[in-house]
């Protein structure tokens, strides 16, 4: 086992500052995008969500990025699934724990086309391309195409989705699988919280307090 860490690697570490600075834009960003939505509009799907927000990073916090290289390392999961890339901040901390573990791949989902082009410029930036496979297009779909097992799962997509994500995932998930998800606080993610935290669907579920909270689910 590698005992380096590619999270100090100054391309990896050059790329996260620049997306982590740029990401405290999101706040203002999100104004001027509701400022711009006619009062009384029907509600966007997930694409003209993604559209929308094309500009908006929304990533996982530097805190999250590092629970998950630490979790990941310990579990050394062949393969990794991520739904919702968005310019790749917690990918390439996932990318970062399969590179240190010597073993493994991430498979990641962005609806977004302008943002899985930007994402897999920086992935071939930082030297981790190899390792990681963006899908493009609604997690929904591509997902079901996966045939291998879904060793380590991280839901970071739109939050009414990560129900419906799991679900498609969980006949490749076994039995000590971890599944992630950020974000608890948001009124989106309850039937998701809902479902992981009744015992009578298989999961042992616990909170984790970084940031805006994050699930940890273990498949029993």
């Amino acid at each position: 086992m590698s005992s380096t860490n590619t999270l100090e690697d100054p391309r990896v570490a050059t790329a996260l500052d620049r997306m982590f600075r740029q990401a405290e834009q999101d706040e203002a960003a999100s104004r001027r995008i509701r400022a711009a939505s006619p009062p009384g509009s029907a509600p966007l799907t997930p694409q003209e969500q993604a559209d929308a927000k094309a500009e908006v990073y929304m990533p996982i916090s530097a805190q999250g990025g590092r629970l998950l290289y630490n979790l990941i390392r310990a579990v050394r999961p062949a393969t990794v699934v991520e739904f919702g890339t968005s310019f790749g901040i917690s990918t390439l901390h996932l990318a970062a724990a399969v590179r240190d573990n010597g073993a493994g791949r991430v498979i990641s989902t962005e609806l977004s086309a302008i943002k899985a082009t930007a994402a897999r410029r920086t992935f071939t930036e930082t030297g981790l391309d190899d390792l990681i496979t963006v899908l493009d297009g609604d997690a929904r779909t591509t997902l079901a195409t996966l045939t291998d097992p879904a060793d380590f799962v991280l839901l970071d997509g739109w939050k009414d989705l990560c129900l419906p994500v799991l679900h498609l995932l969980e006949p490749r998930l076994a039995p000590g699988t971890l599944v992630i998800a950020d974000d608890v606080d948001l009124e989106d993610l309850a039937p998701y919280l809902d479902y992981v935290r009744d015992p009578r669907n298989g999961y042992q579920s616990v909170t984790f307090p970084v940031e805006d909270g994050m699930e940890i689910s273990c498949r029993l």
